[in-house]
């Protein structure tokens, strides 16, 4: 008797149990034969009866790649999952990768290729606020389709973007509100990395703390992509003695940053300290010794204690390695695929301008964070959640908060 079972890969095997496990499948899809090409891609994308091809664009090189190489990985295990499933509209998902190389011209060059040469149906992309706005004239002069995972500065909308991270409404302000509480405080030192996320952010953040919080914001500083010196920073930040430390120190500068403070003296109880950029992803490179008991303001921790998650952390491993950690883009990048995935089925078709306007109200009940929902604003309705780092390198979750509805424009914040 003939054992296919035998030819077939653990992982893969794997990965079929889950993604049927998971519910993350959409009842109902049809095959291929009940969707005919010549209906379901009307515009020139690269579909056929067998095959749909997708873009993956991030940086695998350079200061970025410390912070993107989760997502790269969520992306390829959730693409493989559902080809495992039986692909989309009964077509199997064809991977085209390029490399932003943490630089945003580049970026832009290769959205262009794979929109315009590549004719692919969707793009799986970005991280940094500075490499979305480098693609996005390119997404909406070609008509193409870009899910973003990052956490972001919000003010932006697109017909064509899904943000599947989280906007300044759901991240920065709601966990302000909460150390605020947690430890009484009044002074806020803002640090970041020198570009649009980090700046914007703190404009937010600097409005929040002043006008509603009733704090002082004593500090607020930049640093360049790539930075590893932070010793006259962290000396500021011990003479003015500010009641948290409000950062957003991305890539791998966040090494140097962690360990710099370790070295200088400054320690949890000393200083509290809040970062809105280090995931799971980042940690691995700084080390848990070096960044145990302080917070991250994210909506998704590895270590979230729910079925959905378990089974996820289970696949991810099972693909990637024991070894490897799943943070908060990481799993937004993993409902990118899905999210395409659940749109194009409803539209019944790979057409940008259908999936775009299938893609409010999608539901994922099965998300590894839990319930999300598109809201017509093309963002994701999601929770924030406060974890503390433990020297493990996973973080204890603190606090969470109910289901916040995304909101990119906020009043008075702009």
């Amino acid at each position: 008797m003939h054992d296919s079972t035998r030819k077939t890969p653990a992982w893969k095997r794997h990965l079929l149990a889950v993604a049927l496990g998971t519910g993350l499948g959409f009842a109902g899809a049809a095959g291929a034969a009940d969707h005919p090409t010549e209906k379901v891609s009307t515009t020139g994308l690269a579909v056929n009866d067998d095959t749909v091809k997708v873009g993956i664009l991030h940086s695998i090189t350079g200061t970025m790649a410390i912070s993107e190489t989760g997502s790269v990985e969520a992306e390829k295990l959730a693409i493989e999952q559902i080809n495992a499933m039986g692909g989309v509209l009964g077509r199997k998902i064809e991977v085209i990768q390029e490399d932003g190389a943490s630089d945003w011209p580049t970026f832009a060059e290769k959205s262009r290729k794979l929109l315009t040469q590549d004719k692919v149906a969707a793009v799986f992309g970005c991280w940094t606020s500075a490499s979305r706005k480098a693609v996005l004239p390119v997404f909406e002069k070609e008509n193409g389709l870009l899910y973003y995972p990052t956490f972001y500065e919000g003010l932006e909308q697109s017909k064509n973007v899904i943000y599947t991270g989280q906007e300044a409404t759901q991240q920065n302000l709601a966990g302000l509100d909460w150390i605020a509480k947690e430890k009484d405080a009044k002074t806020y030192y803002l640090v970041g990395s020198d570009y649009i996320w980090p700046r914007t952010s703190n404009k937010i953040a600097r409005k929040h703390i002043e006008n509603v919080l009733g704090g002082e914001v004593i500090g607020e500083e930049y640093y360049p992509l790539g930075n590893t010196n932070f010793g006259s920073l962290i000396n500021k930040i011990r003479l003015k003695k500010p009641d948290v430390v409000y950062a957003s120190i991305v890539g791998g500068s966040n090494v140097a940053w962690w360990k710099q403070l370790k070295a200088a003296g400054i320690t949890p109880e000393r200083q509290t300290i809040v970062t809105i950029s280090v995931t799971e992803d980042e940690v691995l490179g700084i080390g848990g010794e070096n960044i145990a008991g302080y917070y991250s303001s994210m909506k998704y921790f590895q270590s979230l204690e729910n079925d959905n998650n378990q089974a996820f952390v289970k696949a991810f491993k099972a693909r990637w390695g024991e070894d490897s950690v799943i943070g908060d883009v990481t799993q937004a990048a993993y409902l990118g695929p899905w999210l395409w995935k659940a749109a194009v089925e409803k539209a019944g078709s790979f057409d940008v301008d259908a999936v775009a306007a299938a893609s409010a109200d999608i539901e994922l009940e099965t998300a590894p964070e839990g319930y999300v929902k598109v809201h017509e604003n093309h963002h994701l309705w999601s929770k924030l959640r406060m974890g503390q780092w433990k020297a493990d390198g996973q973080a204890e979750v603190v606090y969470e908060s109910e289901l916040i509805e995304p909101n990119p424009f906020p009043e008075g914040y702009q």
